[in-house]
């Protein structure tokens, strides 16, 4: 293991719920500044339970949450000095940051903060070097010294007064160096990982959405993945267009096989619900993650030369047992793998929990000048019950 490598949940939650589009409804539909930042006024998340937010993620498995505290509206999501634009000025008034700062703290849940370095609102958020820059007031001028001051002051604020965190997660490449800001964040916040689109190198990678790594080729340094649940929003949107389930599945699969961590969002309404149409979606994945027995964590590379015929394996190690992992599934009903280490003490596929037989055969269609050539035959995949999951297989030699 050369990294950190967990399952977490991504929320991104503002008033932005209120227009049911997405969080970046503001600039995608060309609002007009005060229509788009009078909901703030209506926003009154009253069904807002954390606690069950976070035992949804215990229960699919996750280890973390991170959450969005200021999305490019530049909205803060916690009792911020340093602006009047946050939630405890709406008719909610409750800080909902401290809250799941709690809750998390109360179910041993680790706790990460997603900022924003965009902001729509801040007289001086105009970055010119950045992109996300549609709807920053630019009849200010430049001044970077100004909006950096205020960024350092609200990072000192998170990183002071919501307890231990895991991760800080930087969005939008400001193309500015500032290392003074990570290093703040380090002294605050001893042995947190920063991501790397902040202003400065950090310490892990983001690639997100339909991102799609070659199999086998394991992550170098610490990465972590991250995608909605939907395909058109990050924030709640009604009438989202989900992904399959079997497109995310594969996606965590790939991703954690390789040493990834994966973060998997969903977007709150303006209520403050998680609603059934994600929370369905995130207990299924969970479902599927749970069966693999801690099999996509804490493993390391298993570099056997492996030969296995017409199938796509990412193969890892952990405990002394290898796993072979299918993110896209297997062709058939069992594989065929023509070089391997010995004959297996064991052969489980951990979808279902079930041994698989396993025997050294000659196999008629993979054969050497004309001869069947001997392999060894894992056979019994019930593949057709298991069509929207990844598919592992754990051998102990």
């Amino acid at each position: 293991m050369t990294h950190e490598n967990k399952f977490g949940l991504f929320i991104h939650w503002g008033f932005y719920a209120l227009t049911g589009i997405q969080e970046q409804a503001f600039a995608r539909m060309n609002m007009p500044r005060e229509e788009y930042e009078s909901l703030m006024y209506r926003f009154n998340p009253v069904q807002y339970d954390p606690e069950k937010w976070v035992l949804l993620a215990k229960e699919a498995g996750m280890e973390y949450i991170c959450f969005t505290t200021k999305h490019h509206d530049g909205f803060c999501m916690w009792d911020t000095k340093y602006s009047d634009y946050k939630i405890t000025r709406t008719p909610y008034g409750k800080d909902t940051l401290k809250m799941l700062a709690d809750a998390c703290a109360k179910h041993g849940m680790k706790l990460s903060l997603y900022y924003s370095c965009p902001d729509w609102h801040h007289a001086f958020g105009y970055n010119p070097a950045s992109t996300h820059q549609w709807k920053a007031h630019t009849e200010n001028g430049v001044n970077t010294a100004a909006y950096l001051e205020y960024v350092r002051n609200q990072v000192r604020e998170l990183c002071t007064n919501y307890g231990p965190l895991y991760t800080f997660f930087w969005d939008i490449p400001p193309r500015i160096k500032e290392p003074s800001l990570n290093e703040m964040i380090r002294e605050l916040q001893p042995g947190i990982f920063i991501n790397d689109r902040g202003y400065d190198t950090g310490d892990f990678s983001t690639p997100e959405r339909e991102y799609r790594a070659v199999d086998g080729e394991r992550f170098t340094r610490m990465t972590e993945a991250c995608n909605s649940l939907g395909e058109q929003s990050w924030g709640y949107r009604e009438h989202e267009d989900f992904y399959s389930i079997r497109f995310l599945i594969s996606a965590i699969d790939r991703i954690m096989a390789m040493g990834g961590s994966y973060l998997l969002n969903v977007g709150p309404n303006a209520e403050g619900e998680i609603t059934e149409d994600y929370a369905r979606r995130i207990r299924r994945i969970g479902d599927w993650y749970n069966r693999m027995e801690g099999a996509l964590t804490c493993h390391e590379a298993d570099d056997f030369q492996y030969k296995i015929r017409g199938n796509n394996a990412i193969v890892t190690k952990k405990n002394g047992k290898s796993y072979f992992h299918f993110p896209d599934g297997t062709r058939s009903s069992s594989i065929a793998l023509q070089y391997f280490p010995g004959i297996p003490k064991s052969v489980r596929l951990l979808n279902t929990g079930k041994e698989l037989s396993a025997s050294i055969d000659l196999l008629p269609e993979y054969q050497s000048n004309g001869q069947a050539l001997p392999h060894l035959h894992i056979t019994g995949i019930p593949i057709d019950d298991l069509s929207d999951e990844a598919i592992v297989i754990e051998i102990d030699w």
